[in-house]
């Protein structure tokens, strides 16, 4: 038996960036969900490789303070996600500033999950606002003007929960199983001339899950601090993948999750 050991020249990073960056250099990208988190970092990273990013979210602080930070080809637009008028405008700005949207990730998304009995409607509404309707919005925001222009792509993030549920995530799950269903749907009918690429990520150490209410979930999950987790990077590395593909690739799905012991 050989035990074969794979080297990496030098160079293979460089080059790696080097094709990231002329793939992904003057598209211009918005992003929802963008004031932190995947988002966040994401942003980041395209800045840096010459893209020209729209920052969206309701937090109006952290988008201007980013804002500064990446430079004059980054803007922000406060944005509610389950408004449809607020997706209208964000696409229509992003337009009128930069010409036109390259990519739009529909990233927004919340996760206060909770069991059935506890009949916290309230909050069912809003993941089914946030992570369904605001999907939709931002499809129907951006297809039209992708259409025309015969090119584009849409990120949509759904979740691990979207492929297998769990006690206390069957709103939550229900959500992102939704986003899956839209998603590949979509690709089937405009997947010809547009890109589609659903995300679907396991326990990411971001602010998801901060806004769970429910003493059941806390007291079986912790908050769910206790659960394995992925680094932001993980996902800024995944978005970079699909993005930088050639015109002629498309990268569907993409799953992935931490080593060990998980909820789903």
């Amino acid at each position: 038996m050989y035990l074969v050991q794979a080297q990496v020249h030098p160079d293979h990073t460089y080059k790696t960036d080097r094709m990231a960056q002329e793939a992904i250099e003057n598209k211009v990208i918005v992003i929802t969900g963008a004031s932190s988190g995947m988002g966040a970092a994401t942003a980041r990273r395209l800045a840096q490789l010459g893209a020209k990013v729209v920052l969206a979210a309701r937090r109006e602080d952290q988008l201007k303070q980013m804002a500064v930070e990446m430079g004059k080809n980054t803007m922000y637009v406060l944005t509610d996600v389950s408004k449809r008028a607020d997706m209208d405008h964000l696409i229509q700005t992003a337009i009128t500033t930069f010409g036109h949207v390259d990519v739009l990730w529909n990233n927004a998304g919340i996760m206060p999950i909770s069991f059935f009995e506890e009949g916290k409607v309230e909050e069912w509404e809003r993941m089914i606002d946030i992570n369904i309707k605001g999907v939709l919005y931002g499809i129907n925001a951006v297809l039209p003007h992708m259409l025309s222009r015969g090119q584009g792509h849409i990120l949509t993030t759904s979740s691990m929960g979207g492929l297998n549920t769990f006690p206390s995530g069957g709103v939550y799950s229900g959500t992102k199983y939704a986003v899956r269903a839209i998603m590949e749907t979509l690709r089937k009918e405009v997947g010809e001339t547009i890109k589609v690429t659903t995300i679907y990520p396991g326990t990411v150490a971001t602010e998801l899950g901060h806004d769970i209410t429910s003493p059941k979930v806390n007291a079986l999950f912790g908050n769910l601090d206790a659960l394995p987790k992925m680094d932001t990077e993980a996902i800024v590395n995944a978005v970079i993948y699909a993005l930088s593909q050639p015109g002629n690739i498309t990268v569907n799905d993409i799953m992935l999750r931490p080593l060990g012991k998980t909820v789903n």
